[in-house]
């Protein structure tokens, strides 16, 4: 008879994507090793190839769980606001995003680093989420200002949204200058006030 899963089995795996995420952040995916992985996380090498034949397959595992847990809480915010106004709306995406980004910083930078290792067949469904969360911010956009829609400049405009939520995490230091919360609302007021200055070509 198959060996069922134990009871902890879901919170190994987790504390385990969670301890090789900052390892490979903090050493360099590239350079990382699975026995490095597991020294970090505190387990044998016997026990991380237990719930990951590789460290491909680990480092996907790492981005699928980072980049699902983004998209529900962007899902949930768009829900939460389908009724309210545009710029509630952009307000409310990114409170989501900087709040998913909490504690989540290794994963982050794994997903802009090392994304791109993984083959194509595993790379598809992880761009496929980026994607879905880059039409939500546009959509979210043009709906304050109908005038980007279908316009050069709404993906520019869309792409410098995420990179100012992006790179928050390599300049923020926790108990220093702007807190988290605050910066979600900066991003939107200024996102907001240059909307308007923003002409369609």
């Amino acid at each position: 008879m198959a060996r069922g899963l134990g009871r902890d089995h879901d919170e190994k795996r987790a504390a385990i994507r969670k301890g090789a995420a900052a390892y490979f952040a903090a050493h360099g995916y590239d350079r990382a090793s699975m026995a490095g992985a597991a020294s970090a996380c505190g387990v044998s090498k016997a026990l991380i190839y237990h719930y990951h034949d590789s460290k491909e397959a680990l480092l996907f595992e790492i981005l699928e769980a980072h980049l699902s847990d983004l998209t529900e809480v962007v899902e949930a915010a768009l829900a939460d606001t389908a009724a309210a106004r545009p710029e509630a709306r952009l307000y409310a995406l990114t409170h989501a995003i900087l709040g998913a980004y909490r504690d989540a910083d290794a994963e982050h930078k794994l997903q802009i680093d090392a994304l791109e290792t993984l083959p194509p067949d595993r790379q598809a469904p992880l761009i496929e989420m980026q994607r879905r969360l880059v039409t939500v911010m546009s959509d979210t956009l043009s709906a304050a200002n109908p005038a980007l829609a279908g316009t050069p400049q709404l993906r520019p405009l869309t792409m410098s949204v995420f990179g100012m939520l992006n790179w928050f995490y390599m300049w923020h230091r926790p108990g220093h200058g702007i807190g988290r919360d605050d910066y979600a609302d900066l991003v939107a007021d200024l996102v907001l006030g240059g909307l308007g200055a923003v002409a369609p070509q």
